[in-house]
């Protein structure tokens, strides 16, 4: 599994955050090289300084004034001056600032490893350094208060909302760049499927504004296409119903010593030719808005099994329990009467087998028959309009090639998916599958 992000959103967002990210750390670490340390290092070696000038100034100094001058030092400068014989207090917690002044006070003294203590004094922590003189051990001290900024506390913030913001910074300049292609997107696979879309916003950049009312203006020619092209099928269909219309009137009319087989014959051409048109029509209707409305799938296909009984056909179903969806009604049961049409058709004469799987999210429907099958490299050739598999479907048996069209286009058109597989042991599995559809308030209506 790949951790780059296969989207033009995670692509566009990872590219911003990671130059985002590279450019904040390299201006951190400037500013901390060049700048954070040279001036800790300053005051770090300012504190020192002062610091060990203190005790060098007490250790020379009378005994009578020494108490007054550790009082003006404590009073004007927050430095301490002590001579407790007890030990060094324990080695504060590391910080890089103490560090520098450790190092700084080595410097001053000449000695060897200068190791500051740390005690709490009337609630306030207090950091020592123990000098020799003349008198004995002597300790200087400073409060917390006297190390000023807190450097790495400051630095750590600053990165911090430095990378929040270059986070957010980095997803909202993609979703800018990203949104107006997804909704292009999303209303091209909509076209794809046969549904129509309205008019996309023509707003964000000059660029994308400018791809989407190019797109705006190809949906509304094909809008007007289809309109076009529904428009002329409605036209031949009723052009050539008048005349099949008066072929059947002229067929009644026919003397009665005419032929029989040659009467039947005719009345069965007129009744193809109807059907062959009433088809084609169905086809150019294909791509109308779904109307959708409450459902019980085991019932509808129910009523599908039992037209197929009634026309002959052996068919095995067990009615599932309730199985309540929000779906194209009229849609799914013509795809299932062609499926059911087909299966019986194709099957040798078997048995054909339903099935209806109810789950959360979806629901799916089979059609199962004992027939010769489709070959894996045609079961999408199949959908295709007046397609035939000549050999396995032959002529005399087969129907128009406009059911697996019709079918596929209702499907895509209700956002269904349709499948032909393999059945196990031989035969075909026509399968429809439907997608949970939100319903009232936002429910997704499903089982």
């Amino acid at each position: 599994m790949s951790l780059i992000p296969g989207t033009l959103f995670g692509k566009t967002a990872i590219t911003l955050t990671v130059a985002f990210v590279y450019f904040t750390v390299f201006t951190f670490t400037a500013v901390v090289y060049y700048v954070q340390v040279p001036v800790a290092r300053e005051a770090a070696d300012d504190l020192a300084t002062f610091l060990v000038m203190v005790g060098r100034t007490w250790a020379v100094l009378p005994p009578f004034d020494r108490a007054r001058y550790a009082e003006e030092v404590l009073r004007g400068h927050e430095i301490a001056v002590s001579t407790e014989p007890d030990p060094l207090p324990a080695r504060p917690p590391y910080r890089p600032f103490l560090s520098l002044v450790e190092a700084a006070i080595e410097g001053r003294t000449g000695g060897g490893p200068v190791t500051l203590g740390t005690s709490r004094v009337d609630g306030v922590e207090w950091y020592w350094l123990e000098l020799e003189s003349a008198g004995g051990p002597l300790r200087v001290g400073f409060p917390e208060s006297r190390l000023g900024a807190r450097i790495p506390i400051a630095l750590g913030s600053v990165l911090l909302s430095t990378t929040a913001l270059v986070l957010v910074t980095a997803m909202s300049l993609a979703r800018r760049i990203t949104k107006p292609l997804s909704l292009l997107a999303a209303a091209a696979e909509r076209i794809g499927r046969g549904q129509l879309t309205e008019p996309l916003p023509e707003s964000g950049p000059a660029e994308l504004a400018a791809l989407t009312r190019r797109f705006n203006a190809m949906a509304h020619q094909v809008r007007e296409l289809l309109a076009n092209r529904t428009t002329l099928l409605a036209g031949i269909s009723h052009d050539l119903r008048t005349p099949l219309a008066r072929l059947r009137v002229a067929l009644e009319m026919l003397p009665p010593e005419a032929p029989v087989e040659l009467l039947e014959g005719m009345r069965r051409d007129l009744e193809e030719m109807n059907r062959l048109i009433g088809e084609a029509l169905e086809l150019g209707r294909g791509l109308a808005s779904p109307v959708l409305e409450e459902a019980d799938l085991s019932e509808l296909v129910t009523g599908v099994v039992e037209s197929a009984r009634r026309l002959g056909g052996a068919v095995r179903w067990t009615p599932a329990g309730p199985c309540p969806w929000q779906v194209n009604v009229a849609a799914l049961r013509r795809v299932l009467d062609n499926l059911m049409g087909n299966a019986l058709r194709y099957g040798q004469g078997g048995v054909v087998r339903v099935e209806l799987e109810c789950a959360e999210g979806q629901a799916t429907i089979r059609v199962l028959d004992r027939g010769p099958g489709i070959p894996p490299e045609q079961r999408e050739a199949v959908f295709r309009p007046f397609y035939r598999l000549e050999g396995s479907r032959s002529a005399d048996t087969g129907g128009s090639g406009l059911g697996l069209a019709i079918t596929r286009q209702l499907a895509d058109a209700n956002e269904w998916q349709v499948e032909l597989v393999d059945r196990e042991g031989g035969g075909l599995v026509a399968r429809v599958t439907l997608p949970a559809r939100p319903g009232p308030r936002g429910r997704t209506r499903g089982v």
